[in-house]
């Protein structure tokens, strides 16, 4: 007789071997927990499968008292399933699941660049440097020029108001002005 709770490890293969011991089991419905993102792997080979999977958000079932083990928590989660009182999370198909991922992926570069601009913006004020009052943009196309003319050693505001594009509103003398700074190495480092 096999016995009726089983624990398996997390690398791909013994997923793999979860997934075959509940096809010969032949359980069809599973229930499981969504914690962060462990559950994702696990859920997309069983569904793969062709399992039915309740993905269930583990903040409903948490407050349950006496759970004091995994082995009881996934005992306790396979009664209230079978018994029909757990509720299934919404998850889109696996298209839509690509997409999302991708889109967050992106979403998350989006931030970063953000953050990473103001750590220009934060060095160059440091510096004095007030090329962000006369650009509207330090990461257009000439403040990129000028920046990394900056980080490559040109500090002669001349030469570095000539790398304004013609679409710049401010004058060159302007631009000039704005780039006369203070260039600590710190800083230059920070801003490289």
């Amino acid at each position: 007789m096999t016995s009726p709770v089983r624990s398996f490890e997390m690398f791909t293969q013994d997923l793999h071997r979860l997934k075959e011991w509940l096809q010969q089991c032949r359980i069809t419905p599973v229930a499981m927990e969504s914690t962060g993102v462990y559950w994702i792997p696990l859920f997309q080979i069983l569904e793969e499968a062709g399992l039915e999977v309740c993905l269930v958000n583990a903040q409903h079932v948490k407050h349950v008292p006496g759970r004091k083990s995994d082995v009881i928590d996934c005992q306790w989660l396979q009664y209230l399933h079978s018994v029909g009182l757990l509720r299934a999370s919404f998850r889109p198909e696996d298209r839509v699941c690509v997409i999302r991922s991708l889109l967050r992926h992106r979403d998350s570069w989006v931030q970063m660049a953000a953050a990473h601009v103001q750590h220009m913006q934060k060095a160059i004020t440091q510096m004095n440097v007030q090329i962000h009052h006369v650009l509207s943009d330090i990461t257009g196309q000439s403040g990129r020029a000028i920046l990394d003319a900056i980080v490559a050693g040109e500090r002669n505001p001349v030469v570095l108001a000539q790398l304004r594009h013609s679409r710049v509103q401010a004058s060159e003398q302007e631009v000039m002005k704005s780039l006369v700074g203070d260039y600590r190495r710190e800083h230059l480092f920070t801003l490289r």
